[in-house]
């Protein structure tokens, strides 16, 4: 005799066998004349059979058809036909015939805004959304309107509108429809004052600097999200809580309140990178987010590679306003052995950085440079140098770790005068533009340029920084890293005067994380602006990684062809 377990051990294999077997019942919905839309809605009301067998498709039909109907009318049918049948078969299949019908036309439409609101450009129903006299009846897109005024009243500050006409009327005998919407928008709530912890560490009146609007300010949520985002931003805490409540108003003014989170004061980082510019790379940081209640910070960097090894640090005084106004003051010493050029420099400057209203980031500088250098087999030579730069930055894009297109722009002017501390008349000059597009589904297009020159009255004194090197990963590929350059008689690189450089890469989607690269470079470090440019052509491939596009290339230099190179590299594309 078969036991309980050994019964249900034998069933269990049928069981799965026969859910296996089981395929959900289809849907057909044919609509004539063809109207996709309306079929799309049709199948989204009916919804998904399951594994409905041909008898409960045939008890299911009736509610289908009334579903079938409901969509139609949400689009402006009202006077539709619809027939339906089972056809059995594995799987069964309902059919649903729909003979639309004419439709319900707008035979008038008023949208009015009043009160407060009834001036504000932000209550205009724009175009894409606004129902028009002869358009077909569409339930859907009334119900945005009505949503679009609400969330324009929420967004602006209007917290007591409300609709006092709402109507729609629909004649379906006569296939008309009118559209009565009146929003009365009420009066405006206020931003009132910002109030913060009173026991924060840091002093109310660096705080007071994030706020960005006065008291009495009419009410936007963009002013609540921008005081949210800067105080996030500041590198000063682990977390912020802006809240505007409007039923804390008084007089309609709403009070702010914000709650912080002190971050950890010191960080440790360490890093290994590699390139072929430079090759292995170790780097480490310590940084303190915080000195004191006015914000101040300071920090130290060690950076080492074969090719160059570096230290520096740097003590930054937020200004006013502080998420992007700062005085910083840096130290540093590089010793470098690249190619052709030795060199030991130390840096001592500072640097006022501001946003300006447009939008461009600007950065005034003044700094002290001592180089001891050598330039192939020439004696070592000393040259200091007191440099005030002047440098602007624009950068749009669409995403901060893989945008789909955006652009860059980049000027840049240091000078030094013997008359002003410094050994030599210099001045160095240095633009470049990035751009990216991405068309279709996903094939992107990107495009870089860089010039610059330098002119001085003794150009065998101007350090290795000052000069111009073309060739490496950011700059022509298929030539080693600062490889392209005026030589001097022993074939040694010297630099240049002026540099040239541009490239023009396409990027194949493989997946969202990987892409098939192409690209041609081309470009120089000349004395002569009648000197030719040189071209580098390859293919990479390119990986999307969290902390940013990850790029392995592999490029010839069309004029030495049977050389070919592998450039590695990592970074954001703008």
């Amino acid at each position: 005799m078969m036991t309980p377990k050994a019964l249900r051990l034998l069933l269990f294999p049928l069981l799965i066998l026969a859910v296996a077997g089981v395929r959900a019942a289809e849907l057909e919905v044919i609509v004539q004349p063809e109207n996709d839309a309306l079929q799309s809605n049709i199948r989204a009301h009916v919804g998904a059979l399951g594994d409905r067998n041909a008898a409960s498709l045939r008890r299911f039909a009736a509610h289908a058809r009334d579903s079938a109907a409901e969509a139609m009318r949400a689009l402006g049918y009202y006077d539709g036909d619809i027939r339906y049948r089972v056809v059995e078969g594995d799987p069964p299949v309902l059919r649903l015939e729909v003979a639309p019908g004419e439709p319900v036309r707008l035979t008038s439409v008023r949208i009015d805004v009043r009160g407060e609101g009834a001036d504000l450009a932000a209550f205009e129903v724009p175009g894409r959304l606004r129902p028009e006299v002869g358009d077909v009846l569409n339930h859907g897109r009334y119900e945005q309107v009505k949503r679009f005024l609400r969330g324009r009243a929420q967004t602006h500050g209007f917290f007591d509108g409300e609709f006092v006409t709402r109507e729609l009327r629909v004649r379906p005998d006569e296939r008309e429809a009118e559209i009565r919407l009146l929003y009365d928008s009420g009066p405006r709530y206020s931003l009132g004052d910002v109030h913060f912890p009173e026991d924060s560490y840091f002093d109310q009146v660096l705080l007071n600097r994030f706020v960005r609007f006065e008291p009495g300010t009419p009410y936007h949520s963009d002013r609540v999200i921008e005081l949210t985002q800067d105080l996030r931003s500041a590198g000063y805490f682990s977390e912020v809580l802006v809240d505007a409540d409007p039923g804390a108003a008084e007089n309609r003014e709403i009070p702010v309140d914000v709650t912080l989170d002190e971050r950890t004061r010191h960080s440790l980082g360490t890093g290994v990178g590699f390139s072929t510019d430079v090759g292995p790379r170790l780097r480490a940081t310590w940084d303190q987010h915080y000195v004191n209640p006015q914000g101040d910070r300071r920090g130290m960097e060690f950076e080492v590679s074969q090719p160059r090894q570096n230290v520096g640090a740097y003590y930054e005084l937020p200004l006013n306003p502080p998420m992007t106004d700062s005085l910083r003051f840096t130290g540093s010493y590089q010793n470098e052995d690249i190619e052709d050029t030795r060199s030991r420099r130390i840096s001592l400057g500072s640097q006022w950085q501001s946003e300006l209203d447009s939008g461009w980031q600007q950065v005034v500088s003044l700094r002290r440079e001592e180089t001891r250098f050598r330039v192939g087999d020439d004696p070592e030579q000393r040259t200091v140098l007191v440099l005030p730069g002047l440098s602007y930055s624009y950068l749009h894009r669409d995403s901060p770790v893989d945008p789909s297109r955006g652009y860059r722009f980049q000027f840049e002017s240091s000078g030094g005068q013997r008359d002003m501390l410094s050994d030599i008349d210099v001045i160095h000059l240095v633009a470049s533009a990035r751009g990216l597009i991405t068309v279709g589904n996903g094939h992107r297009f990107l495009t870089r340029v860089r010039a610059g020159g330098v002119g001085t009255n003794d150009f065998d004194q101007v350090p290795p920084f000052l000069r111009f090197f073309a060739g490496g990963d950011q700059s022509v590929r298929g030539y080693g890293y600062r490889t392209l350059g005026p030589t001097d008689e022993d074939g040694d690189n010297v630099g240049g005067r002026f540099l040239l450089t541009g490239s023009v890469e396409y990027q194949y989607p493989l997946s969202n994380s990987w892409r098939l690269a192409t690209f041609v470079d081309e470009g120089n470090a000349f004395d002569d602006l009648g000197d030719a440019l040189k071209t580098g052509v390859g293919v990479g491939i390119r990986w999307v990684s969290p902390v940013g596009p990850i790029r392995l290339d592999i490029a010839r230099a069309l004029d030495e062809p049977e050389n070919f190179r592998l450039h590695f590299s990592m970074g954001p594309e703008l």
